[in-house]
């Protein structure tokens, strides 16, 4: 099925957007695309306020009801994936003076416990508190340490969807990234982030068989910051 990529609503022949030359245009419905221009000049933040008015119709197709409220918490999810808001919310590899680059970067390197999140057997979510990634490239890719034998582990070999949180209770500050989690055991991946002291933990050294790297790869998140929520997805 597609989606209008301003709105979100089912797309069907009936309610496409029109373009200049008056013909169809296959991204967007009539209500929000006409004659080759948008109809509404809005924030995403306002378009999904708009939506959240017509939670009733969602609800009719789903077993479960919800709330406008829960509503706008899963549009505030979908809609920064959505063609008309995706530019403006994509955070580029190459935009060194993005404010959520600094903020991605300054909490993964200067807090001392990360939180991560896992995807159990009957699909409810698990989270527990890790120290810290050890490495990351940019501010996509993290890389953490643990037993090759645990309950998360295991999640993460039958259901890679993960998430991880960076909470800085100080500054009132939070991260919140969304990926996908590798479990790594070749021994290049753990010698790479092999730190002295760990034979603490892992006393056959670097080829302990219970010894295991994680490497989360993320795809989009959302942060608040100084009383700023924002949604993103990257590059």
């Amino acid at each position: 099925m597609k989606f209008c990529q301003s709105c979100g609503m089912p797309l069907n022949n009936n309610v496409l957007g029109t373009n200049a030359d008056g013909s169809k245009n296959e991204d967007y419905c009539q209500f929000c695309f006409k004659d080759g221009k948008f109809v509404q000049d809005c924030s995403m933040e306002e378009m999904i306020e708009h939506c959240a008015q017509f939670v009733d119709e969602y609800n009719k197709n789903q077993s479960t009801k919800i709330t406008k409220e829960e509503y706008i918490g899963k549009l505030k999810m979908f809609f920064p994936h959505l063609k008309r808001w995706r530019e403006y919310l994509t955070i580029k590899n190459n935009d060194d003076t993005n404010i959520v680059k600094k903020l991605i970067a300054q909490l993964a390197d200067n807090l001392p416990i990360t939180y991560i999140s896992s995807i159990d057997e009957n699909g409810f979510p698990c989270t527990k508190a890790m120290l810290s990634p050890r490495k990351r490239e940019g501010i996509k890719v993290f890389y953490f340490t643990t037993n090759t034998f645990s309950l998360r582990v295991a999640h993460y070999k039958a259901n890679p969807k993960a998430c991880i949180y960076f909470c800085d209770c100080d500054g009132f500050k939070g991260m919140m990234l969304r990926g996908n989690m590798e479990v790594l055991t070749d021994v290049q991946s753990k010698e790479m982030i092999w730190r002295d002291g760990d034979t603490e933990y892992y006393p056959q050294g670097v080829t302990d068989p219970n010894y295991c790297v994680l490497k989360f790869t993320a795809i989009d998140g959302r942060f608040y910051s100084d009383y700023n929520p924002r949604s993103f997805i990257f590059e």
